[in-house]
């Protein structure tokens, strides 16, 4: 140490420090400045205010942009996973069983077996010979072994290349075990990941039956969370203090006998509108059940979304209980919210999340902060999406659809974010650009949903927005 040259270090204040970090992002920004590619223009824009019909979502993922979109496959196991009694049978290659293994925060109240990943494992011989006696044979032995109710299997896709007839095993496995097999066309080559919200939606109502239900039952069914960190325990706590009954929680900590009593519900409400609004509008067709979107992220949300659900039920007892019920809780949260807004007000906020749905709240929630949304995209939002999301984010937003890392990183760059919100493929990018990051998705262990939820998603951002770290990139 003797010999090093003490003018090689410079001593920084804090401020210093501070300019340095923004000093770097720009100078990243100015190596990084790449051009769109031709067919992801119609997908990606800046906020206007003005209406404009050219925005391009929920299609196909253009072919070699590495987009962040999952495939079919994995948006049916996502859904389907967290029914906690149910068996899953992936009937593929053992990458796709690993893959969606255990692959959310998913908690459950009774059985654990969901959290065990069955796979038909197949090779190469299976696959010029065919699947089909191999998937019989999975079926046979978990009959054997566990003695299964239901047991669901995922086409993969490889099986949708080599035509394995999943349905005629199915049928036979249910002739001959007296057991419901259902199969899931996911054959990943198909579509993408709504494709596989759709395809496990099927599923369910292949579970539940389409027979008219005549008996209807003063409760609703919670579609479209799936009790990440035991979400749906605290929105289910909240309606049973206003005296409102849940007949299923579809699918978190769910069983396969709920799902079956779900069609005597006299309303369905909808919190993950991109997986669930196609099962609560047909079961809106088949069992006359009318539904509501719902979002239970943010106070703003959360407020509303009880509300709603009060004049739905058309109880003036229960108008009243839920009106005392948030005055009670938003009070309780106040100071907390309070100290975070003071410490956060300003900061610039990224959004890349699977749904609209969530983006929407997520917006509401960063304005409640004090802070300001510079880019939001979503994998699977729809034009409705998209509009709502146009409102109320300020002019110059970027929003953007089923983006590729290189987008993320070009508008995070140039619109200088703090802090990008999204899920685990993009953790990694934000860290390597020097921003901060939140998880908001399925593997998180924490619940970031209803009053309590909020104040744990304001400390969240305050802990790693206002980390030291970044004094040190």
């Amino acid at each position: 140490m003797e010999n090093v040259n003490k003018d090689c270090y410079t001593k920084l204040t804090i401020d210093e420090c501070l300019e340095t970090v923004e000093d770097l992002k720009q100078i990243r920004y100015e190596k990084k400045k790449i051009d769109l590619i031709k067919e992801r223009e119609a997908s990606v824009c800046y906020n206007s205010k003005n209406k404009d019909g050219n925005f391009k979502c929920d299609a196909e993922s253009v072919s070699g942009s590495v987009s962040q979109r999952a495939c079919v496959y994995c948006g049916a196991r996502v859904v389907l996973n967290p029914i906690t009694d149910a068996y899953h049978i992936v009937h593929g290659p053992i990458g796709c069983a690993s893959y969606t293994w255990d692959i959310r925060g998913s908690l459950s109240s009774g059985e654990e077996i969901y959290r065990n990943s069955f796979s038909t494992d197949l090779r190469e011989t299976d696959i010029i010979f065919g699947g089909e006696k191999k998937l019989s044979g999975a079926i046979d032995e978990i009959v054997e072994k566990y003695k299964p109710k239901v047991i669901f299997i995922y086409s993969t896709c490889i099986v949708g290349v080599i035509g394995d007839d999943i349905d005629a095993v199915c049928r036979e496995a249910e002739k001959k075990y007296s057991i419901r097999v259902i199969p899931v066309k996911s054959p990943g080559f198909a579509g993408n990941k709504s494709t596989g919200y759709k395809a496990a939606c099927n599923a369910i109502i292949n579970l539940m039956n389409t027979k008219k239900v005549n008996k209807k039952v003063n409760a609703l069914n919670y579609l479209g969370d799936f009790n990440l960190a035991g979400e749906a325990w605290i929105i289910s706590d909240y309606l049973k203090q206003m005296g409102i009954d849940i007949i299923a929680k579809i699918t978190g900590d769910s069983t396969c006998s709920n799902l079956m009593d779900a069609p005597m519900a006299k309303l369905n409400i909808v919190q993950c509108a991109g997986s669930m609004t196609y099962l609560a509008k047909e079961m809106e067709e088949l069992y006359d059940i009318p539904f509501l979107k719902v979002s239970f992220y943010g106070i703003q949300d959360v407020k509303n979304s009880l509300l709603q659900i009060a004049d739905a039920i058309g109880n003036d007892q229960v108008k009243e209980k839920v009106r005392k019920f948030v005055i009670k809780e938003e009070k309780k949260i106040e100071k907390d919210l309070q100290y975070y807004r003071n410490r956060l007000a300003g900061k610039k906020a990224a959004i890349f999340v699977g749904g609209g749905f969530k983006a929407i709240s997520l917006i509401k929630q960063f304005n409640d902060l004090g802070m300001e949304t510079v880019m939001v995209g979503t994998q699977t939002g729809k034009p409705e999406d998209y509009e709502i999301i146009r409102n109320i984010s300020k002019v110059g937003t970027v929003i953007l659809d089923d983006a590729n890392p290189a987008e993320l990183e070009k508008f995070m760059l140039e619109k200088g974010a703090d802090i990008l919100v999204g899920g685990v493929k993009e953790r990694p990018l934000a860290y390597k650009l020097g921003v901060a990051f939140c998880d908001h998705n399925h593997e998180r262990k924490h619940a970031l949903c209803g009053f309590e939820g909020a104040v744990n998603f304001a400390k969240e951002i305050d802990l790693t927005v206002n980390s030291p770290v970044w004094n040190y990139v």
